[in-house]
């Protein structure tokens, strides 16, 4: 069965997506840290980081740096937060996200009920800033499904 992430490559399920290459894809999560919290997410359903290939794993994270550059640049965060989990979602996926303080690195203490239109202007944010940044050839537009 597939995963909710490939269901959300898929355009099963929306997403917000600020990334789209031929190995991966990014996109805001749902349950967020902070403002611009994005999931890097392979295309192939790879349950976890210890079950890819070394090119595959270093895109991911060429991928994940790259992003988490653009979120410290736009969102002005002194660190850019990492996870790899995968216990609610057996799909690997490497979250990035702005922080501030040790207190924005709680799995645990996630945004509830934020509305569409903040998780809509934090993602455009992320996409303007990963197009100035010079990734517009991987930057879909809103509403765009991964090419």
């Amino acid at each position: 069965m597939a995963s909710i992430f490939t269901k959300i490559i898929n355009g099963e399920i929306p997403g917000r997506f600020v990334w789209s290459d031929e190995t991966c894809v990014a996109f805001l999560t749902i349950e967020p840290l902070t403002d611009g919290h994005a999931m890097v997410v392979p295309r192939d359903e790879i349950e976890q980081w210890t079950d890819t290939d070394e090119e595959t794993w270093a895109h991911l994270q060429r991928v994940a740096m790259i992003i988490g550059r653009a979120q410290q640049a736009e969102w002005a965060a002194p660190r850019i937060g990492m996870l790899l989990e995968g216990f609610l979602v057996p799909h690997l996926h490497i979250h990035t996200w702005p922080a501030y303080s040790a207190e924005d690195f709680d799995p645990h203490a996630t945004m509830q009920d934020v509305p569409d239109e903040r998780f809509d202007h934090a993602a455009e944010r992320l996409r303007d800033r990963l197009r100035t940044d010079g990734h517009g050839a991987n930057v879909p537009g809103p509403g765009a499904l991964p090419a």
